[in-house]
């Protein structure tokens, strides 16, 4: 086994590797080319009511939960959608205080790192 601790979005989390767990890795593998296509389609969206602060995700995921909505002011921090990578739960968060512009994707739909998530202004 092998430990890491890992950060995100300021978030800090400790994660534990077993050597079995890499067999793993070719399972997941496939299910990138996936995502990608869905990735394009979140462009348009984000070109018709983009805001000019974009929220990217920070690891490749599938949507968990979104937790804002069009129009809802947010501060700095506030979790804005929830990604769920190898069974955890990652709050995507508000860079800064504003209002969400637009989010540009639904849940259940496969991410990939970098991914516009939502926009704000």
């Amino acid at each position: 086994m092998k430990n890491y601790t890992i950060t995100v979005n300021g978030n800090v989390y400790d994660v534990v590797v077993e050597e079995g767990a890499s067999t793993a890795a070719p399972v997941a593998a496939p299910a990138a080319p996936k995502a990608a296509p869905k990735a394009p389609a979140a462009a348009p969206k984000a070109a018709g009511g983009a805001g000019s602060v974009k929220i990217e995700a920070g690891a490749a995921g599938k949507v968990f939960k979104v937790e804002a909505k069009v129009g809802q002011a947010v501060k700095a921090g506030d979790p804005v959608v929830i990604l769920e990578a190898m069974k955890m739960e990652i709050p995507v968060v508000a860079p800064q205080d504003g209002t969400v512009a637009s989010i540009d994707v639904a849940v259940g739909d496969a991410v990939e790192a970098g991914a516009v998530l939502a926009t704000m202004n």
